[in-house]
């Protein structure tokens, strides 16, 4: 029996080509050729295990091994995740969707698992807020970071290490870490044979944004009691059903690809993720990484936008609907939201306006919300993208984060980038290394404070 995974539809996108925004079919069918070229190339090079493309292999990958691990971290009262980027934000996704949405603040009993915190950016108010929150003696930390060198993550180890150390002592401190980093080297691997409680590899041809169906993202996930393997299930029933695909209008993929390369072409170079359903307000973070540092390259990219219904109706909808017609929106409904919360009914005179909503359901008014919405787009003649999931799951989840990893994937091929590396984001870490006084970057540090200076080469105080 097959899985409805969820409905794609396509509203102020596909026209006769006569008028802006509309993009004639015409021109969605020139790309099929190359978009059937692009997956074959991902799927050769998958196969190959070619660097960059190994993402395509892990909803197939045993994952017993990290599930061992993770019955060790159920045990804490605390997990800290230490990472930063794809280290971090496919943990938040996971945790996000699936979790209560305070469930630091329930009791064991009705939590049923840890508690999570992620220490992702370098802010000491941050950091020292989480230590604050933790018993070190019932608190296990994972660190991840393939090469061990990314300046923000050994930052916030060294930290937390140290404050574990003068409290526990140096041998049980280290048995309080998991390390995820590289298979076969590394500072982190190296520290980790001294008595760490576990390490686990970060795959070696996947690039971090594209990680999350790995350890990295599902170590945690696991320990938290997450749906893991419908989440890996619903990205290989995603997978079968483009293998399946006949053609490009039987293809999601194809067609997201499609259109985010055409509407680029023809001037509109930002892409809305714009969710309705709280749950999935990481996932439209997820996506901003994912696709901002993949196709981000040489004057080339749409940017990301991410934003969150219907709270953003009241924030940014009027920039959306009369604004500059300069993006691609994507809205994204969920179905069955949730517990059945119906609007009561009420006897206040003052209150007769709003009788209109009772015994509507909230999940409907936020759904009419999104409806309301792309109807709002469509009538200003901005090109939707409308994708409803029957709820949110774990299959679906999983299904959803694999299309927009090979929809990533295909546009970048298609803009002629490559999808699989982040030059810029390795500029800056240079420039990092350099400023902050690592050996061996001190020509680094030189060309960043001439560039920050001839920038900043007016300033006003105020």
């Amino acid at each position: 029996m097959s899985t409805n995974l969820f409905t794609i539809g396509l509203g102020g996108v596909i026209g006769d080509g006569t008028r802006l925004p509309l993009i004639a079919e015409s021109e969605i069918m020139l790309l099929e050729k190359s978009l059937r070229k692009a997956e074959s190339h991902l799927r050769i090079h998958s196969e190959r295990g070619t660097m960059g493309y190994g993402w395509m292999k892990l909803p197939y990958a045993d994952i017993e091994p990290l599930r061992l691990v993770a019955r060790k971290l159920e045990d804490y009262d605390s997990i800290v995740q230490v990472g930063i980027g794809g280290s971090a934000l496919g943990n938040l996704m996971l945790n996000n969707a699936f979790l209560h949405p305070f469930h630091n603040e329930l009791t064991r009993k009705e939590r049923k698992s840890p508690r999570f915190y992620m220490a992702d950016n370098p802010d000491p108010l941050s950091l020292s807020g989480i230590w604050d929150c933790v018993d070190p003696e019932r608190t296990a930390f994972v660190v991840v970071s393939k090469s061990g060198s990314t300046a923000e993550t050994i930052a916030i180890f060294l930290w937390f290490f140290e404050a574990m150390r003068q409290r526990l002592g140096e041998e049980k401190a280290l048995s309080h870490f998991v390390f995820i980093t590289d298979p076969k080297k590394g500072i982190l691997r190296d520290l980790a044979s001294r008595g760490a409680m576990a390490t686990l590899p970060v795959p070696e041809n996947v690039g971090g944004r594209f990680s999350v169906f790995s350890e990295v993202g599902l170590l945690s996930a696991s320990a938290m009691g997450l749906p893991v393997k419908d989440l890996l299930e619903g990205a290989k029933l995603l997978d079968e059903r483009l293998i399946r695909a006949d053609g490009i209008w039987d293809n999601p993929a194809w067609i997201l690809a499609a259109l985010h390369v055409l509407h680029f072409r023809k001037g509109r170079p930002m892409a809305v993720m714009m969710p309705y359903g709280d749950g999935l307000e990481r996932f439209a973070e997820w996506h901003a990484q994912l696709w901002g540092e993949s196709l981000g390259k040489e004057g080339k990219g749409s940017t990301p936008v991410r934003a969150l219904g219907a709270i953003d109706q009241h924030s940014q909808v009027q920039l959306y609907v009369a604004g500059p017609d300069d993006k691609l929106f994507t809205l994204i409904d969920i179905a069955e939201k949730g517990p059945d919360l119906k609007i009561p009914s009420t006897a206040q005179k003052e209150l007769a306006a709003s009788r209109y909503l009772e015994g509507h359901s909230f999940s409907e008014l936020l759904s009419v919300e999104a409806r309301s919405t792309a109807a709002a787009l469509m009538k200003a003649q901005k090109p939707v993208i409308w994708l409803e999931i029957p709820n949110l799951d774990g299959i679906r989840l999983g299904a959803l984060v694999f299309l927009y990893e090979v929809v990533t994937a295909l546009t970048g091929i298609l803009l002629e980038v490559d999808p699989f590396d982040q030059p810029g984001v390795e500029q800056g870490k240079r420039y990092t290394y350099g400023l902050m006084g690592r050996e061996g970057y001190g020509a680094d540090a030189k060309e960043a404070s001439e560039a920050f200076g001839k920038t900043l080469s007016k300033t006003l105080s105020v």
